[in-house]
């Protein structure tokens, strides 16, 4: 045990002493040696080694390279899936240096870092929001780029995961009693006009609660639509007979 722990103790000496050496000799580097070895590790998708080359150039500033290193610094986070990193570094990029070559890739990845950040629907969707309006930022910006279709179908993506929590919260509302709240939540889905199981269920959900509150008036039409859009459900199915019924 006492030898594992001696060995264990000296790698990481070792390591230490290793990363001190190698610190050291990229601080005496050039710049221009820097940016060199940077993209030498970066063409061969070393992104965790290159990374603290990139950002010695981006501290140096004003260079002749500070607005690349600043590029594939974000690019080392972003291919790390360090979004915040990355997300923190493009929106730098975008400040610092706005008349980049490869700018419109910048605000892209930007949104994507939104994007990958944001929770699922289970939770607040503030990272899904500003993704949306991100996506939206690039296309205004470049609509001729060949990125922008990939850019609408991230933002149907999040706009469906935002559905998503709408239902989430109506179903809350519904279990809670809070048959107000949760129609509202529900007719948001509705509106959507989807075929898929959120807006079966919406339209299940607000079809019970008119029920429960007898408002036979309301809940017909619901559960009509609901037969009609989604004849083999379950939901359907269940409430299919009510249709027949008279007030």
């Amino acid at each position: 045990m006492k030898r594992t722990l001696v060995l264990v103790s000296a790698a990481l000496l070792l390591l230490t002493l290793f990363a001190c050496s190698e610190n050291a000799l990229m601080k005496s580097m050039s710049v221009n040696e820097k940016m060199d070895r940077g993209n030498a590790l970066y063409e061969q998708g070393k992104w965790r080694k290159a990374a603290p080359y990139f950002q010695e150039v981006v501290f140096e500033r004003r260079t002749a390279f500070t607005n690349e290193a600043q590029f594939k610094l974000a690019e080392c986070y972003f291919n790390q899936e360090k979004w915040s990193d990355a997300r923190y570094e493009y929106e730098e990029l975008i400040r610092l240096f706005p008349d980049y070559s490869d700018i419109a890739t910048a605000y892209y990845r930007l949104a994507q870092c939104w994007f990958e950040e944001s929770l699922s629907f289970h939770y607040t969707q503030d990272e899904t929001v500003s993704a949306i309006d991100a996506f939206r930022t690039f296309i205004e910006r470049f609509p001729d780029h060949a990125l922008v279709p990939q850019a609408q179908d991230f933002i149907v993506k999040a706009q469906y995961k935002l559905l998503q929590k709408k239902y989430m919260n109506g179903y809350i509302y519904y279990r809670t009693y809070d048959y107000s709240a949760a129609l509202l939540y529900f007719n948001e889905v509705r509106a959507a006009a989807l075929n898929d199981p959120i807006d079966c269920k919406s339209l299940y959900y607000s079809a019970k609660i008119h029920l429960y509150r007898k408002d036979y008036e309301k809940a017909q039409p619901v559960i009509a639509e609901l037969v009609a859009r989604y004849p083999q459900s379950r939901e359907a199915r269940r409430l299919g007979k009510r249709l027949a019924e008279k007030p």
